[in-house]
């Protein structure tokens, strides 16, 4: 069978844990063909120890699709990498951004920059044990280390190893003191240290990540770096992907309506549903699509209303989109 041939690295959206599980994936394929979807971050624990088919299922239409490792041992990494492979999976991420203090007990996530030969060796044992692409996102320092330096040296460290691709969150993270959430938003962005890291490194592929919420915020970053990798907003704002493979791949396929997405994905919601699915893990993934559009608060209400969802119908979908004049 002759290989497929995958799009670059242009468009992204991010590994979000609770957000990009395969119903959003599903979701979201069905309004831009060629943007890589990333997975919810999976540890190599949960995978060596736990359901293989619950964290690894995904169906084939969300190509190209990554996963994202959490771990810091070479060994375990390699495993599941492999596993990944076996699976399907385009590319393998390791994870080296996540600031939870959670993830930090588990000796993973943001506190790894500060062992980049640790990451290197499990991009290594990554890279010996598979043949698709191994992928590292990080931030550009942590704590109080703010200098370009210590990003520039994580990098060629890793590089050595073998990694190519560098997915680059352009914030501090702070392991001490803030939430998640609050690293999203207080550390400041310098996308200028990401810029400059493409610049001097030209052999390397490079995304930026963070703050990125309009197309004109895409096309800025596009100037300078290889790729845009987009969080928050590719999921409470998703149709702001339907322009993506026009503007960013060249592809002139017709633009589908926020009506024929929601056509597309409903036979999807059945199946799962009939599977033993519950509605609300289908229907939370879609609450933004009609995001800035008259009706959108009715959408999201109807599509949020416990009762209703409990009744499991299908065609409670139809009855919310604002432009069908369905009455629920």
């Amino acid at each position: 069978m002759p290989a497929v041939t995958l799009p670059p690295r242009r468009l992204a959206v991010a590994p979000m844990l609770d957000w990009t599980d395969r119903h959003y994936r599903y979701f979201a394929r069905h309004i831009t063909r060629h943007t890589w979807l990333y997975t919810e971050m999976v540890t190599t624990g949960a995978l060596i120890h736990g359901d293989i088919p619950r964290h690894l299922r995904f169906d084939p239409m969300e190509s190209p699709i990554a996963l994202q490792l959490g771990g810091s041992e070479p060994a375990d990494l390699a495993h599941c990498a492999k596993l990944a492979e076996n699976w399907g999976y385009d590319e393998v991420n390791l994870n080296v951004g996540c600031p939870s203090e959670r993830v930090q007990r588990g000796a993973f996530g943001a506190c790894l920059m500060n062992e980049a030969a640790l990451v290197a060796d499990c991009v290594k044992a990554m890279r010996d044990a598979v043949s698709i692409p191994v992928t590292v996102k990080h931030r550009i320092g942590v704590d109080q280390i703010e200098h370009y330096g210590f990003l520039a040296e994580f990098v060629d460290t890793v590089a050595a190893a073998g990694c190519t691709t560098f997915i680059v969150h352009a914030r501090n993270a702070i392991l001490k003191g803030l939430s998640p959430k609050e690293n999203r938003e207080i550390p400041p962005l310098k996308y200028d240290y990401v810029y400059r890291l493409k610049q001097e490194r030209p052999e390397l592929e490079i995304l930026i990540n963070g703050g990125v919420r309009t197309l004109e915020d895409i096309d800025t970053h596009l100037q300078h770096v290889d790729g845009v990798m987009i969080g928050r907003e590719a999921y409470h704002n998703p149709y702001l992907m339907a322009a993506f493979d026009a503007r960013y791949y060249g592809d002139d396929h017709p633009i589908p309506s926020r009506e024929d997405i929601l056509a597309a994905i409903t036979p999807y919601i059945a199946r799962e549903l009939a599977d033993g699915n519950r509605m609300n893990n289908l229907t939370r993934h879609i609450l933004g699509l009609y995001q800035g559009q008259p009706g959108a608060r009715r959408f999201r209400q109807l599509l949020s209303d416990s009762r209703r969802l409990a009744e499991k119908r299908v065609a409670l979908l139809q009855e919310a989109c604002p432009t069908a004049g369905g009455k629920a």
